[in-house]
């Protein structure tokens, strides 16, 4: 089991002001272990040269839960970030993706390693992404053939009717999905949505018709 260091040294890291926390990652970095890491980052003095400090001990930058810390702080330097996101576990990409602290260029990675990992999710992993996920990962779900998937990405608060409108108007799509989207008391009301699934081959008569 992770134990914090000795002498409360998380909880003094955590409260720190600016200067005790610069005394205490440089004077005690060897002392800190991931769990005491976690609670520098909750300090609100933490810099960007004292997170790549912490990152660059091998000790931290081996446990997962610092190298999240890292790439979720809005401080954390870009270059440095961009290194770690690669290895963040989905769930994590989806949060960071989604997160207005961050800079766009780290967002921007974590989408599109998330995107290269749909694929290789399941069903219900890929209905937590769907129901959260960034518009660049709504864009590249809306094609899925799963119509629970479809399901929960309409339940996204960042879904939009542009984003929606190629999936109801693709030939290609599940017609089960445009039967779900037909359904949807959100969505399928809306004229261009209607309109699109109407003129589209795919969508089942009986989903269209009562349109």
């Amino acid at each position: 089991m992770e134990t914090d260091s000795g002498d409360g040294l998380g909880d003094r890291l955590r409260d720190a002001n600016e200067e005790e926390l610069g005394a205490l990652i440089r004077d005690r970095l060897p002392e800190i272990d991931a769990r005491a890491a976690r609670q520098a980052f909750r300090n609100p003095f933490l810099s960007g040269p004292q997170i790549e400090t912490l990152a660059a001990s091998p000790a931290l930058s081996a446990a997962y839960e610092v190298r999240r810390e890292v790439v979720l702080h809005p401080r954390a330097p870009r270059l440095l970030a961009l290194r770690l996101v690669a290895g963040l576990y989905w769930a994590d990409l989806a949060r960071v993706g989604t997160d207005p602290r961050l800079h766009p260029v780290v967002r921007r990675a974590a989408d599109l390693k998330l995107i290269e990992r749909l694929p290789g999710l399941a069903s219900g992993e890929k209905m937590a992404v769907a129901r959260a996920a960034s518009a660049n990962v709504i864009a590249a779900l809306r094609l899925d053939p799963t119509p629970r998937v479809t399901g929960a990405l309409l339940e996204n608060p960042r879904l939009t009717e542009g984003l929606l409108m190629p999936l109801a108007a693709s030939e290609k799509a599940s017609p089960l999905v445009l039967a779900r989207l037909a359904a949807d008391p959100r969505w399928g009301v809306r004229p261009g949505i209607r309109n699109a699934l109407c003129r589209n081959p795919a969508t089942p008569l009986a989903a269209a018709l009562a349109l």
